[in-house]
């Protein structure tokens, strides 16, 4: 039984009414343009045909109570400080406080509901964005407001990067809430400008889910960050979208600049480059040049970024050597968790030849065990957010 109509019989059987709302929000999976967001530059994401989904409707107090399928049950009031809400519950209670913070909704509305997810955790999907957007779509309709994607967006960023302690760009609630079925979406993450891609015939995305997790906040994220902020810097610049070539051979030779100012920024102009020749391999469904720049980008986040880990690199190392495989790269904030593949579909079972012949060579390293399945999920560019007729 999907998301959406989990959602419908737990809202159904807590509450014996029809919900007044259901909103859904995919997760996605980057094909390229990975730690570019928050430097302002692009990223070519899509989405995902796994939800979360949220069934709802107005409260009859100031009490917003919202359970969670397999996480349990929370209840607070808007007027409280979210960061002393419960860990899954505080995207929930944090989205009310930002949609007034950002001036969308002045007073947003208790409700009670129902929360229901598709989304395999840990694996670099962006289920916490999906939760962002689907519970910004639930304040909005209830309060008779309508965002656009762009707005939705800003929303969970600043829930994220305020409420939740990461300081992450925009590209997960963006391409969640900004995305078309069939197509890739190019995102600019200085105007937020979305172009719309149609994915190439001949191919499928396969998300790849080590099995290995890890933790944004207690990682070393944020220091890449912080990095590319000094970097950026150092070169009297905005942001690291708007470096070349030429800057980064003249950062090695300012005052205070470190090695690794260089290899983070020479990954951030390069990855930059890569995501716009994607766009056009795409266009021009040249499926070889686009697998040869997610492994250059792979190589990069390896080697420059340093936000690979040995789960990741065996996987894509794995795939790359398996039948019908066309490119591969780790996805999402790295460390651990997933990578994707490009592979070639015939119409007939090319992938799932692919599927097997990887699942046959990959085995988690032992410097970094599994703390779950490996699994494989096929997956075609799927819709971005929206609501549910009932």
């Amino acid at each position: 039984m999907n998301a959406i109509q989990r959602a419908l019989d737990n809202f159904r059987a807590s509450y014996n009414s029809e919900p007044t709302v259901v909103a859904r929000a995919p997760g996605r999976v980057n094909i390229i343009g990975e730690h570019t967001d928050y430097n302002d530059g692009f990223v070519l994401p899509m989405a995902l045909p796994f939800d979360t989904v949220i069934a709802a409707r107005p409260a009859s107090s100031d009490q917003l109570s919202v359970a969670s399928d397999g996480f349990g049950s929370a209840t607070f009031t808007l007027a409280d400080d979210p960061a002393q809400t419960t860990q899954w519950a505080r995207y929930v209670h944090a989205v009310g406080t930002m949609l007034s913070a950002e001036g969308h909704v002045a007073d947003p509305p208790a409700w009670q509901g129902v929360i229901t997810t598709d989304i395999p955790p840990g694996a670099s999907l962006s289920s916490s964005a999906a939760l962002e957007v689907a519970t910004a779509l639930v304040y909005t309709s209830l309060s008779g407001v309508s965002l656009s994607p762009g707005q939705l967006a800003r929303v969970g960023q600043r829930v994220e990067n305020e409420i939740m302690g990461l300081p992450s760009g925009i590209l997960d609630q963006l391409a969640s809430a900004g995305s078309q079925a069939g197509h890739a979406t190019l995102i600019d993450c200085r105007s937020l400008d979305l172009r719309t891609i149609a994915f190439p015939q001949g191919a499928t995305i396969v998300v790849l889910d080590t099995g290995t997790r890890r933790e944004l906040v207690e990682s070393e994220y944020a220091n890449r960050q912080a990095t590319c902020v000094e970097a950026a810097q150092m070169l009297g610049l905005d942001a690291l979208r708007d470096a070349t070539t030429d800057d980064i051979d003249r950062l090695a030779s300012l005052d205070g600049a470190e090695q690794r100012h260089v290899d983070r920024a020479r990954h951030v102009v390069n990855e930059d480059v890569r995501t716009t020749d994607a766009v056009e391999a795409m266009e021009s469904g040249d499926l070889e040049r686009l697998g040869a720049l997610m492994v250059q980008s792979h190589e990069s986040l390896r080697d420059l970024y340093e936000v690979s880990g040995p789960a990741l690199d065996a996987i894509v190392d794995a795939a790359l050597e398996s039948t019908n495989c066309i490119g591969a790269r780790m996805t999402g904030g790295g460390f651990a968790g997933g990578a994707i593949a490009l592979v070639a579909d015939d119409g007939d079972d090319s992938v799932g030849v692919f599927c097997e012949d990887l699942m046959g060579r990959y085995e988690p390293p032992p410097e970094q065990p599994a703390v779950a399945p490996t699994k494989l999920y096929p997956c075609q560019p799927s819709a971005g957010a929206g609501y549910i007729s009932t």
